[in-house]
């Protein structure tokens, strides 16, 4: 498949650079420092299930450079999901396939005012990585999931390839009959993951083991299935507890990009994570006062480093 990679850091940079390694041609749009180590050595994948790196040059530095495309993968912050879907819209990418590995469950109906409906795959993906420096992307565990699926029978076909693709490149895929359920279903998990590991400003090890973070995590997911619920999505009474049991599975190093994002001074996706439920919640006449308050407690934190700091 020909796949262009709209953000090279943890999501887009670790799928595309499997994908790239199993002989897939896929070309990354990065920027900065990073477009500039890729494009010189290529982008190198630390991961315990091996290290991969992509050639010299597979990087362009703007979706205008981008040629055509079998399917495009949109893995950008969802600040720049606007402006993305903007470029594509007005580029010779227009009208070809788009599937977003993004977080949060708003990030299709932000690429919808600008794309055809019609090219809008559903998916989400379940990882931890992140740029390690310029030109690396550091995986923690042996978690690297994406789950997928047509939303229009016209779809089906690159929905296929793509399964084919993950199946060569050794990335654990599924094609799902009911996409969006999926994406609510990880939203759950990631709302808590993010909420907590951030506020805490520790990993999901020191969270799960406290008393008191402990039971932050499974109420701010208790909210978000409540959410869920009220959107008519039948996620089933004991979900959110489902979840934190699959948290105590996941590696005690493992924390959420936002975490990452919150020590490094950069901006937060907190209005798409507890605020975008808080704001759902209030919308839909739903409590939810564990993420208004994670909201409220990052909020001077969302554009980055407080000035002064």
């Amino acid at each position: 498949m020909r796949i262009a990679v709209v953000g090279a850091g943890g999501v887009g940079g670790y799928f595309g650079a499997r994908l790239a390694a199993a002989g897939h041609e896929v070309t990354f749009v990065a920027r900065g420092r990073h477009l500039e180590a890729v494009r010189g050595s290529g982008l190198l994948v630390r991961s315990p299930l091996g290290d991969v790196r992509t050639p010299p040059g597979s990087v362009v530095g703007a979706v205008t450079e981008l040629d055509s495309a079998d399917l495009v993968v949109v893995a950008v912050k969802l600040w720049d999901t606007e402006d993305v879907a903007r470029q594509l819209a007005a580029s010779e990418l227009a009208g070809t396939p788009v599937l977003s590995l993004q977080n949060g469950v708003h990030k299709d109906t932000v690429l919808g005012r600008h794309l055809p409906p019609e090219s809008l795959l559903g998916g989400a993906c379940f990882i931890s990585a992140f740029i390690e420096e310029p030109g690396v992307v550091r995986h923690n565990g042996s978690l690297q999931r994406m789950v997928f699926g047509a939303r229009r029978p016209e779809q089906e076909s690159v929905a296929g390839q793509l399964l084919q693709a993950c199946v060569d490149a050794g990335i654990d895929a599924e094609l799902s009959a009911d996409v969006d359920r999926v994406i609510w279903e990880k939203f759950v998990f990631l709302v808590g993951l993010s909420a907590t590991t951030t506020a805490v400003r520790q990993p999901l090890g020191v969270v799960r083991s406290d008393e008191r973070s402990r039971v932050l995590l499974r109420e701010v997911m208790e909210e978000v299935a409540a959410v869920a619920r009220a959107s008519g999505v039948a996620l089933a009474d004991d979900f959110a507890e489902r979840q934190l049991a699959f948290c105590d599975t996941l590696p005690a190093d493992m924390t959420s990009s936002m975490h990452n994002d919150l020590e490094h001074g950069h901006r937060l996706e907190l209005p798409w994570l507890s605020g975008g439920v808080a704001g759902l919640a209030a919308e839909l006449g739903v409590p939810a006062p564990r993420n208004r308050t994670v909201t409220d407690v990052l909020s001077p934190y969302v554009l980055g480093k407080p000035s002064g700091a």
